[in-house]
């Protein structure tokens, strides 16, 4: 597979994510404990044999650079790479990145490896499982010069997605971005063996490296999904792959609450205990995690994580160097964990200045939350929502969609209840 480049989006602003975009870039928002968004694009390219990758970054992006830098350090005799392009500004483009194809146009004078005849597009803030050696040989088969992988999608489900209409052998004639009503693209339904179905772009394209090119320099529009690619259907082969495995978009504040709490479930949608396809992240060599005498009922505990007596856990996904204070109880939460322990130096000069300890203090109540990183929250808190409010904006929180969301290196008092 030296034949293939893959080109990740780093993300834009994210701002349906906010307030966990406020300082990060939506890829390197933290996920299911001890990893973030971008691993899982990663590690489905090096999974599939991939290892030629770029990762296109801009907004807020020196955490998912470092990130990048940390974890994924390929063998050299390999010769493959995972490096970062980031915008940047030169003569000929005074600009950021205006869009995902003004990136990769802009970007194209990176992937001058004579080699590489086939390029991926994906994005760098979803949750799936591909073998894109799958979509590469439907390209192949179908002698295609674009193939956009697509998700079947319920007709309540389309106006979040760019819908596919396709022939029989699924070359794509129609298109349309986010339709309002299903039933304005009922003809561009698709038979199934039980039932009828929609194709949802899952905004991830494969393009014969020369086609890229000259769809890029001839059309200087700056969106693949709503712009170049609907433009390209009458002019490229270009065809769908039907992709039936599970598939999601972290677009909201809502859906990553979900899906990381998904994984809780007893046979969770996203395997992420299959050695045969791992999802890599950063080694940090962090002890096991540490729990008392406590409740666990549905959870996960990242490592390096302390849960002391009395605690209580219930669906809930605790992130690394967690520490949980006696008797406190967290339920249908997401604690994202610390990026450093405290000394006890620390600890003692915090405690004299009235500051509380880095984690969760006792006796707390947190439920239907989302803790980022590096928070103190005080004895006594409760985090509950208790005026029953969807949205809503704090000192050092926010409400979205009923879940509270308290900022990272946020400090709560003792006894605050919100």
């Amino acid at each position: 597979m030296k034949d293939v480049l893959c080109v990740i989006m780093g993300g834009g602003q994210g701002a349906r994510l906010y307030p966990l975009t406020k300082v990060r870039a939506k890829p390197a928002v933290p996920i299911f404990g001890r990893y973030r968004l971008i691993d899982i694009a990663v590690s489905n390219c090096l999974n599939s044999g991939l290892n030629n990758i770029y990762i296109l970054t801009q907004f807020n992006s020196e955490s998912l650079n470092k990130h990048i830098s940390r974890s994924y350090k390929l063998d050299p005799f390999s010769k493959g790479f995972v490096e970062v392009i980031a915008a940047d500004q030169s003569t000929e483009n005074v600009d950021w990145f205006q869009g995902t194809a003004d990136a990769v146009r802009r970007s194209l004078k990176h992937f001058t490896d004579p080699a590489y005849k086939y390029i991926i597009v994906l994005s760098g803030d979803q949750l799936y499982k591909m073998d894109f050696n799958d979509l590469i040989r439907f390209h192949r088969e179908k002698d295609a010069e674009i193939t956009i992988a697509c998700n079947p999608v319920q007709a309540s489900e389309v106006s979040d997605l760019g819908i596919m209409g396709v022939a029989e052998d699924f070359r794509i004639n129609k298109f349309k971005e986010k339709p309002r009503d299903s039933r304005s693209v009922q003809d561009m339904a698709v038979k199934g063996k039980e039932n009828d179905f929609f194709l949802g772009s899952m905004g991830i394209y494969l393009f014969n490296r020369d086609v890229l090119s000259d769809i890029l320099k001839s059309n200087p529009k700056t969106d693949f999904g709503k712009e170049i690619i609907p433009d390209s259907f009458s002019g490229k082969r270009t065809y769908a792959f039907v992709y039936h495995g599970y598939w999601r978009d972290i677009g909201t504040i809502k859906s990553f609450f979900k899906e990381n709490l998904a994984l809780t479930d007893d046979l969770p949608p996203l395997d992420m205990f299959d050695e045969n396809w791992l999802f890599f992240t950063r080694p940090r060599y962090l002890p096991p995690a540490k729990i008392n005498t406590s409740n666990i009922v549905k959870s996960i505990i990242a490592e390096g994580a302390i849960i002391l007596s009395g605690a209580r856990l219930k669906h809930t996904v605790v992130g690394l160097r967690s520490r949980i204070s006696a008797n406190t109880s967290l339920e249908d939460s997401i604690i994202m964990g610390s990026d450093f322990y405290e000394t006890l130096d620390d600890i003692r000069d915090n405690q004299s200045k009235g500051i509380p300890l880095l984690g969760v203090g006792e006796n707390c109540v947190i439920k239907n939350a989302i803790i980022d990183k590096n928070v103190r929250i005080g004895d006594r808190v409760k985090i509950i929502n208790h005026k029953k409010v969807d949205d809503y904006d704090g000192v050092d929180y926010c409400i979205k969609e009923g879940i509270v969301i308290v900022e990272k290196n946020a400090t709560i008092p003792p006894g605050t209840v919100i």
